[in-house]
Protein backbone atom coordinates (compact mmCIF):
# COMPACT_ATOMS: atom_id res chain seq x y z
CA UNK A 1 0.00 0.00 0.00
CA UNK A 2 1.11 3.55 -0.67
CA UNK A 3 2.13 5.10 2.64
CA UNK A 4 0.53 8.42 1.79
CA UNK A 5 -2.87 7.03 0.73
CA UNK A 6 -3.46 4.26 3.25
CA UNK A 7 -5.65 5.50 6.10
CA UNK A 8 -6.63 8.76 4.42
CA UNK A 9 -10.31 9.70 4.38
CA UNK A 10 -11.36 10.50 0.82
CA UNK A 11 -14.77 11.92 -0.08
CA UNK A 12 -15.82 11.35 -3.70
CA UNK A 13 -18.85 12.91 -5.39
CA UNK A 14 -20.40 11.31 -8.44
CA UNK A 15 -19.24 7.97 -7.04
CA UNK A 16 -22.03 5.74 -8.36
CA UNK A 17 -20.42 5.19 -11.78
CA UNK A 18 -17.57 6.12 -14.12
CA UNK A 19 -14.60 8.06 -12.79
CA UNK A 20 -16.01 8.30 -9.28
CA UNK A 21 -16.63 4.57 -8.95
CA UNK A 22 -13.25 3.68 -10.45
CA UNK A 23 -11.52 6.11 -8.11
CA UNK A 24 -13.33 4.67 -5.09
CA UNK A 25 -12.28 1.15 -6.03
CA UNK A 26 -8.66 2.10 -6.71
CA UNK A 27 -8.15 4.20 -3.59
CA UNK A 28 -9.88 1.61 -1.41
CA UNK A 29 -7.43 -1.01 -2.67
CA UNK A 30 -4.63 1.33 -1.64
CA UNK A 31 -6.02 1.53 1.88
CA UNK A 32 -8.02 4.77 1.81
CA UNK A 33 -11.24 5.13 3.76
CA UNK A 34 -13.74 6.23 1.14
CA UNK A 35 -16.91 8.27 1.60
CA UNK A 36 -19.09 7.93 -1.48
CA UNK A 37 -21.69 10.44 -2.65
CA UNK A 38 -24.19 10.42 -5.51
CA UNK A 39 -27.93 10.61 -6.08
CA UNK A 40 -28.35 6.89 -6.88
CA UNK A 41 -28.47 5.38 -3.42
CA UNK A 42 -28.83 1.76 -4.51
CA UNK A 43 -25.68 1.87 -6.65
CA UNK A 44 -23.73 3.53 -3.84
CA UNK A 45 -24.81 0.89 -1.34
CA UNK A 46 -23.85 -1.91 -3.73
CA UNK A 47 -20.41 -0.39 -4.21
CA UNK A 48 -19.93 0.06 -0.46
CA UNK A 49 -20.84 -3.59 0.10
CA UNK A 50 -18.28 -4.70 -2.48
CA UNK A 51 -15.53 -2.54 -1.02
CA UNK A 52 -16.21 -3.65 2.54
CA UNK A 53 -16.35 -7.31 1.46
CA UNK A 54 -12.90 -6.82 -0.05
CA UNK A 55 -11.57 -5.56 3.28
CA UNK A 56 -11.97 -1.83 2.75
CA UNK A 57 -13.63 0.87 4.80
CA UNK A 58 -16.43 2.70 3.00
CA UNK A 59 -19.68 4.53 3.66
CA UNK A 60 -22.20 6.17 1.36
CA UNK A 61 -24.37 9.28 1.54
CA UNK A 62 -27.07 10.03 -0.98
CA UNK A 63 -26.13 13.51 -2.12
CA UNK A 64 -27.26 16.00 -4.74
CA UNK A 65 -24.29 18.33 -5.27
CA UNK A 66 -26.62 21.10 -6.44
CA UNK A 67 -27.88 21.39 -2.86
CA UNK A 68 -25.40 23.08 -0.54
CA UNK A 69 -27.05 21.62 2.55
CA UNK A 70 -26.65 18.07 1.27
CA UNK A 71 -22.96 18.60 0.45
CA UNK A 72 -22.40 20.06 3.91
CA UNK A 73 -24.16 17.03 5.42
CA UNK A 74 -21.89 14.77 3.36
CA UNK A 75 -18.74 16.31 4.81
CA UNK A 76 -20.23 16.22 8.30
CA UNK A 77 -21.10 12.55 7.79
CA UNK A 78 -17.50 11.82 6.86
CA UNK A 79 -16.34 13.60 10.02
CA UNK A 80 -18.86 11.74 12.17
CA UNK A 81 -17.76 8.39 10.74
CA UNK A 82 -13.99 8.76 10.42
CA UNK A 83 -13.10 11.85 12.48
CA UNK A 84 -11.47 13.81 9.67
CA UNK A 85 -11.47 14.45 5.92
CA UNK A 86 -8.18 14.37 4.05
CA UNK A 87 -9.28 14.62 0.42
CA UNK A 88 -12.38 15.84 -1.42
CA UNK A 89 -12.74 14.70 -5.03
CA UNK A 90 -15.23 17.03 -6.72
CA UNK A 91 -16.13 14.66 -9.54
CA UNK A 92 -19.88 14.94 -10.16
CA UNK A 93 -20.49 16.40 -13.61
CA UNK A 94 -22.86 16.75 -16.56
CA UNK A 95 -21.93 17.10 -20.23
CA UNK A 96 -25.02 18.15 -22.22
CA UNK A 97 -23.75 18.86 -25.73
CA UNK A 98 -26.02 20.85 -28.07
CA UNK A 99 -25.70 23.88 -30.37
CA UNK A 100 -26.17 27.24 -28.67
CA UNK A 101 -28.82 28.00 -31.31
CA UNK A 102 -31.03 25.34 -29.71
CA UNK A 103 -31.17 27.62 -26.64
CA UNK A 104 -31.44 24.75 -24.16
CA UNK A 105 -31.38 27.08 -21.17
CA UNK A 106 -32.46 24.42 -18.68
CA UNK A 107 -29.49 22.25 -19.69
CA UNK A 108 -27.15 25.24 -19.40
CA UNK A 109 -28.43 25.88 -15.90
CA UNK A 110 -28.10 22.22 -14.96
CA UNK A 111 -24.47 22.14 -16.09
CA UNK A 112 -23.72 25.34 -14.20
CA UNK A 113 -25.43 23.97 -11.09
CA UNK A 114 -23.57 20.65 -11.14
CA UNK A 115 -20.23 21.49 -12.72
CA UNK A 116 -19.57 24.87 -11.11
CA UNK A 117 -21.83 25.35 -8.11
CA UNK A 118 -21.41 21.72 -7.10
CA UNK A 119 -17.65 22.25 -6.90
CA UNK A 120 -18.12 25.50 -4.95
CA UNK A 121 -20.49 23.80 -2.51
CA UNK A 122 -17.84 21.12 -1.96
CA UNK A 123 -15.23 23.77 -1.30
CA UNK A 124 -17.57 25.63 1.06
CA UNK A 125 -18.24 22.46 3.06
CA UNK A 126 -14.68 21.12 3.23
CA UNK A 127 -12.54 24.25 3.42
CA UNK A 128 -13.34 25.12 7.05
CA UNK A 129 -12.53 21.52 8.00
CA UNK A 130 -9.24 21.60 6.11
CA UNK A 131 -8.33 24.93 7.68
CA UNK A 132 -9.05 23.63 11.16
CA UNK A 133 -6.96 20.53 10.45
CA UNK A 134 -4.28 22.68 8.79
CA UNK A 135 -4.24 20.06 6.05
CA UNK A 136 -6.42 18.82 3.21
CA UNK A 137 -6.54 18.22 -0.51
CA UNK A 138 -9.09 19.34 -3.10
CA UNK A 139 -9.15 17.38 -6.35
CA UNK A 140 -11.44 19.00 -8.91
CA UNK A 141 -12.33 17.21 -12.12
CA UNK A 142 -12.27 19.55 -15.11
CA UNK A 143 -11.71 18.46 -18.73
CA UNK A 144 -9.60 19.03 -21.80
CA UNK A 145 -12.70 21.03 -22.80
CA UNK A 146 -11.62 23.42 -20.04
CA UNK A 147 -8.35 24.01 -21.90
CA UNK A 148 -9.75 24.34 -25.43
CA UNK A 149 -13.36 25.25 -26.21
CA UNK A 150 -15.25 22.24 -27.53
CA UNK A 151 -17.50 23.76 -30.17
CA UNK A 152 -19.91 23.67 -31.80
CA UNK A 153 -22.06 22.02 -29.19
CA UNK A 154 -19.87 22.09 -26.11
CA UNK A 155 -19.60 25.83 -25.59
CA UNK A 156 -21.43 25.95 -22.26
CA UNK A 157 -19.85 22.72 -21.06
CA UNK A 158 -16.43 24.17 -21.87
CA UNK A 159 -17.41 27.34 -20.01
CA UNK A 160 -18.14 25.33 -16.87
CA UNK A 161 -14.85 23.47 -17.08
CA UNK A 162 -12.85 26.65 -17.71
CA UNK A 163 -14.54 27.90 -14.53
CA UNK A 164 -13.43 24.84 -12.58
CA UNK A 165 -9.84 25.50 -13.62
CA UNK A 166 -10.08 29.17 -12.65
CA UNK A 167 -11.68 28.41 -9.28
CA UNK A 168 -9.09 25.73 -8.58
CA UNK A 169 -6.18 28.05 -9.33
CA UNK A 170 -7.65 30.82 -7.20
CA UNK A 171 -8.24 28.33 -4.39
CA UNK A 172 -4.65 27.12 -4.61
CA UNK A 173 -3.38 30.69 -4.45
CA UNK A 174 -5.56 31.60 -1.48
CA UNK A 175 -5.12 28.58 0.78
CA UNK A 176 -2.09 26.81 -0.64
CA UNK A 177 0.11 27.13 2.41
CA UNK A 178 -1.19 23.91 3.93
CA UNK A 179 -4.05 22.83 1.63
CA UNK A 180 -3.35 21.21 -1.72
CA UNK A 181 -5.39 21.72 -4.90
CA UNK A 182 -5.26 19.50 -7.96
CA UNK A 183 -7.21 19.89 -11.19
CA UNK A 184 -7.61 16.76 -13.32
CA UNK A 185 -8.36 17.43 -17.00
CA UNK A 186 -9.27 14.22 -18.81
CA UNK A 187 -10.01 13.71 -22.46
CA UNK A 188 -12.33 10.92 -23.58
CA UNK A 189 -12.68 8.53 -20.67
CA UNK A 190 -15.20 5.72 -20.59
CA UNK A 191 -18.09 6.81 -18.35
CA UNK A 192 -21.75 7.78 -18.45
CA UNK A 193 -20.75 11.37 -19.23
CA UNK A 194 -21.10 10.69 -22.94
CA UNK A 195 -24.82 10.04 -22.52
CA UNK A 196 -25.61 13.50 -21.09
CA UNK A 197 -26.85 15.07 -24.34
CA UNK A 198 -30.56 15.23 -25.16
CA UNK A 199 -29.81 16.67 -28.62
CA UNK A 200 -29.77 13.49 -30.70
CA UNK A 201 -27.27 14.57 -33.35
CA UNK A 202 -24.84 15.79 -30.71
CA UNK A 203 -25.36 12.65 -28.63
CA UNK A 204 -24.58 10.45 -31.64
CA UNK A 205 -21.42 12.47 -32.32
CA UNK A 206 -20.24 12.26 -28.71
CA UNK A 207 -20.91 8.52 -28.43
CA UNK A 208 -18.95 7.97 -31.64
CA UNK A 209 -16.14 10.26 -30.41
CA UNK A 210 -15.93 8.26 -27.19
CA UNK A 211 -15.14 5.05 -29.05
CA UNK A 212 -11.51 6.10 -28.54
CA UNK A 213 -12.02 6.49 -24.78
CA UNK A 214 -9.57 5.12 -22.25
CA UNK A 215 -10.78 3.32 -19.09
CA UNK A 216 -11.94 5.31 -16.06
CA UNK A 217 -9.17 3.62 -14.09
CA UNK A 218 -6.72 5.85 -15.99
CA UNK A 219 -8.10 8.86 -14.15
CA UNK A 220 -8.20 6.97 -10.86
CA UNK A 221 -4.46 6.35 -11.15
CA UNK A 222 -3.85 10.05 -11.85
CA UNK A 223 -5.85 10.97 -8.75
CA UNK A 224 -3.89 8.47 -6.67
CA UNK A 225 -0.62 9.94 -7.98
CA UNK A 226 -1.64 13.40 -6.78
CA UNK A 227 -2.72 12.15 -3.36
CA UNK A 228 0.31 9.99 -2.68
CA UNK A 229 2.83 12.81 -3.00
CA UNK A 230 4.50 14.07 0.20
CA UNK A 231 2.63 16.88 1.96
CA UNK A 232 5.08 19.48 0.66
CA UNK A 233 4.36 18.55 -2.98
CA UNK A 234 1.20 19.88 -4.63
CA UNK A 235 0.40 18.44 -8.06
CA UNK A 236 -1.62 21.33 -9.48
CA UNK A 237 -2.74 20.00 -12.86
CA UNK A 238 -2.85 16.69 -14.68
CA UNK A 239 -4.00 16.51 -18.31
CA UNK A 240 -4.55 13.05 -19.75
CA UNK A 241 -6.06 11.85 -23.02
CA UNK A 242 -6.23 8.75 -25.13
CA UNK A 243 -3.00 8.66 -27.13
CA UNK A 244 -5.03 8.81 -30.35
CA UNK A 245 -7.19 11.78 -29.29
CA UNK A 246 -6.39 14.96 -31.18
CA UNK A 247 -8.68 17.37 -29.27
Amino acid sequence: MSNNISGKVVVITGASSGLGEATARHLSKLGAKVVLAARRKERLEKLVSELVAAGGEAVAYQTDVTRADEVKALIQGALDTFGRVDVLVNNAGLMAIAPLSDVRVEEWERMIDINIKGVLYGIAAALPVFQQQNAGHFINIASVAGIKVFSPGGTVYSGTKFAVRAISEGLRHEVGGSIRTTTIEPGAVDSELKFGSSHQQSRDFVVDFYKQAIPAESVARAIAYAIEQPADVDINEIVLRPTVQEF
